[in-house]
């Protein structure tokens, strides 16, 4: 017979009430959507004033979609089988962590460190050109190793019946994280904080994500108590990176159908979320430098800090949305765990006074967050196939602000399902080092935290394993494969970027084929010998609204997608 995991300890959360202990747990992606925050917004622009052309921008970004390949599987398998002291995520988040702030500190002062060993010259740029990919691919490698782990870590310790308010919470930090950079971005540092922490927006803003991403990373390191693996079952038995790939490979191909439909989804979401994610700020700048007649760059003595800041605002009004979708939607939308469970605990968890009259009057027609879900790419897709047509700074805004209700939805959903999907699966199946099953007692109130032994602590349920595998309770939560699990719908998130990596190219190779203009302005931008910067800012189409474009035809094939799944439920 074979053998079953072994485990040694319990999931523990410090906090003395359900609320401090679901922000303990996912407090670390404040830090790091903050970090992704700043590296949207100004990296970019960065890179353009560096003289890259956008499609030789948009082949850098291939970075963000090959470490997700890359980190998330790989990560989710090592950390599935790590037998760490530490536990299982942890490790990985803190090392991560460490290694993304290293990369912003230098990637903030790439031509001060090429300036010292090179002199000025063509050579010197080139250097500071590559210094600064590199930068950016070890920051993207490491993040996504993080944000595996931590999403990892959610699943590992909720119970089945809270994993959709640990997905509800993760979007709200999510969302809190990205309000905290976008407003950093905002805000002129060098009339607040003088030269500190650096000589220009971009440097303060590296140093100040690089601190925020190890206080909220050490923050949720503390607060969480990991299970320690002793043992693996013996199919997980590790045999080298042969196996490693092996495993990865034959999990994707054998898919469930309910996951699989999940990814599938998540695909054809990312196409088009990848062009806004990356080049909304961007978009969103150059609207308002080429169609405000009174706006002029040509006197703006730090021109990247002066488009992040304008792009910046109307993504920080997009996270606040995004936040008040975070808070509201989980008391208006019905919880899958009930859709699943046709009326069994059929109830709307009880919202804030504040919004108790509207949660109330929802909760007799709310929808379910599948439902939710599909409306999400709709409206999605309704702002972006607009974007091409924009020529105000306020229309741009306002668009940008209306995605904040389908970004909340996009960072909630298919955790939530996935979440319970892989615990659904792998709870029969694990047995405790002192011989005990793994799982969760239901109690009236379905308060997770009822059986703590101290009112500070969360820990799970356990019943002595001489009970009868059939009387297992579906509620119980193991995540023993929640790593690869969640690697498997991190490939999905990452391929379509690819994509939209190659769409993008395209189309700014045929648009705008030339260096930036308002980054590089006065200059032959086109090799004629003439100044032609004005015919470039003005005319033609802008070709990242045209990628917006496009990623909105195909958030109409999620919305698709998405109904399709919904017959599985």
């Amino acid at each position: 017979m074979p053998q079953a995991a072994s485990w040694a300890g319990t999931p523990a959360i410090k906090g003395s009430t359900e609320a401090i202990r679901m922000a303990l747990l996912t407090f670390s992606l404040v830090g790091l959507q903050f970090t992704w925050g700043i590296e949207m917004t100004y990296c970019t622009p960065y890179l353009l004033q560096l003289g890259l052309t956008k499609s030789k921008t948009s082949l850098v970004w291939i970075a963000g979609p090959l470490s997700g390949l890359v980190m998330g599987p790989v990560v989710g398998v090592l950390a599935d089988n790590s037998k760490s002291k530490y536990g299982r995520r942890r490790p990985f988040m803190i090392g991560g962590a460490v290694i993304v702030s290293m990369g912003l500190l230098v990637l903030g002062w790439t031509a001060e460190i090429v300036g010292f060993f090179i002199p000025e010259s063509e050579l010197r740029r080139l250097f500071t050109i590559i210094l600064a990919v590199l930068c950016i691919y070890l920051v993207d490698f490491a993040i996504n190793a993080i944000q595996s782990s931590c999403r990892s870590l959610i699943v590992d310790t909720l119970p089945i019946p809270k994993q959709q308010k640990g997905s509800a919470w993760a979007t709200r930090m999510i969302a809190v994280g990205h309000l905290a950079g976008y407003g950093v971005s905002t805000v002129d540092l060098l009339k607040i904080l003088g030269k500190t922490l650096g000589d220009t927006q971009f440097k303060q803003c590296c140093v100040i994500a690089a601190a925020m991403l190890l206080t909220s990373v050490g923050v949720t390191s503390w607060a969480v108590e990991e299970r320690i693996l002793l043992s693996s079952r013996d199919a997980d038995v590790k045999s080298g990176a042969v196996k490693l790939i092996g495993k990865i490979l034959s999990t994707a191909w054998h898919l469930p159908d309910r996951i699989r439909a999940i990814c599938w989804v998540q695909f054809w979401a990312w196409i088009g979320w990848f062009p806004f994610l990356f080049y909304s700020t961007t978009w969103v700048g150059e609207t308002y430098f080429r169609y405000t007649p009174e706006a002029s760059i040509a006197d703006s003595t730090d021109p990247l800090g002066d488009i992040g800041r304008i792009g910046s605002l109307s993504l920080l009004i997009f996270s606040v949305v995004t936040f008040i979708g975070s808070v509201i939607l989980p008391f208006v939308v019905q919880s899958p765990e009930n859709e699943a469970k046709s009326g069994r605990r059929n109830f709307t968890p009880r919202p804030p006074p504040a919004i108790a009259p509207i949660a109330t009057f929802l909760s007799k027609t709310k929808p379910d967050l599948l439902t939710s879900w599909m409306l999400s790419h709709i409206l999605f897709a309704g702002a972006m196939f607009l974007a091409p047509f924009v020529r105000s700074l306020h229309m741009a805004t306002v668009l940008v602000s209306i995605c904040g209700i389908p970004w909340a939805l996009a960072c909630w959903a298919p955790f939530a399902y996935m979440g319970i999907e892989v615990n659904r699966m792998t709870a029969p199946s694990t047995i405790l080092a002192n011989g005990s099953s793994y799982r969760r007692l239901p109690t009236p109130s379905d308060d997770f935290s009822a059986p703590a032994p101290s009112p500070s602590f969360l820990r799970l349920n356990h019943l002595d394993r001489d009970i009868d595998d059939d009387e297992e309770d579906p509620e119980t939560s193991t995540g023993e494969t929640a790593g690869i699990y969640l690697g498997i719908l991190n490939l999905f998130t990452t391929l379509p970027q690819f994509v939209g990596t190659f769409i993008s190219m395209v189309v700014f190779e045929i648009l705008e084929p030339g260096k930036h203009p308002e980054l590089h302005k006065g200059e032959n931008v086109d090799g004629d010998g003439e100044d032609d910067v004005v015919k470039k800012v003005t005319e033609g189409p802008n070709a990242i609204a045209v990628c917006l474009f496009i990623g909105a035809v195909c958030a109409v094939g999620a919305a698709y997608a998405t109904q399709r799944m919904k017959m599985m439920y």
